[in-house]
């Protein structure tokens, strides 16, 4: 009996992979075809207003707590969304939300944040070459050397400064919902006046 509940989660997160693996390559398709594409962003306009309560209208955040979705590329949205809604990431909240989501309307979502720019943040100038040094080194790696993200990471350029501030202290010390072991390691040797230098610098880049 214990060998066919095993095997049955095995079959169900294989299908999982598939079904993701699928959406990833529908969003490739929708952007090949520029009218297919805008009529996605349309969509995923109208589908994402109960995003805007905390996100808002066109991702751009209003709280200082709640991150911008504007600019972040459609494939590591889409693969969030996916998290949310399976639990991976614990928000009781946003799982709520998307649970309710169909596969289209991630898909519309993801490409309709991915399409809309999202301005620089405020930054005090004294703060930017220090943060400069610690992105080089810390953070370009992964999240590119204009801090724009890819499929795997998150854009962190215009995010909102103290958003950033508070994320990245997180990952640092392990608390909240940020446990991440890559982020850890690359945050752990940050001291506060560090991490107040980097999300200056970050949330001022276009």
């Amino acid at each position: 009996m214990r060998r066919l509940i095993v095997l049955a989660s095995m079959l169900l997160a294989t299908s999982a992979s598939w079904a993701q693996a699928s959406l990833q390559e529908r969003i490739k398709t929708i952007q090949a075809d520029p009218a297919a594409l805008q009529a996605a962003v349309d969509a995923g306009h109208k589908a994402s207003f109960f995003c805007a309560n905390c996100h808002g209208d066109k991702g751009i955040s209003k709280s200082a707590d709640v991150p911008n979705l504007a600019g972040q590329n459609p494939a590591y949205l889409l693969e969030q969304i996916r998290k949310f809604g399976s639990g991976e990431r614990k928000d009781a909240f946003m799982q709520g939300l998307i649970k309710v989501l169909k596969d289209e309307d991630r898909v519309q979502i993801a490409l309709f944040y991915a399409q809309t720019p999202v301005p620089p943040g405020a930054a005090d100038s004294g703060q930017l070459a220090r943060g400069k040094l610690l992105f080089d080194k810390l953070c370009a790696r992964c999240h590119g050397e204009q801090a724009r993200g890819n499929e795997m990471f998150p854009r962190l350029a215009g995010q909102r400064q103290p958003y950033l501030q508070t994320s990245i202290t997180r990952y640092r010390d392990g608390t909240g919902i940020r446990n991440n072991q890559l982020m850890a390691i690359a945050t752990s040797t940050l001291k506060d006046e560090d991490i107040r230098a980097l999300s200056h610098y970050l949330t001022q880049l276009p």
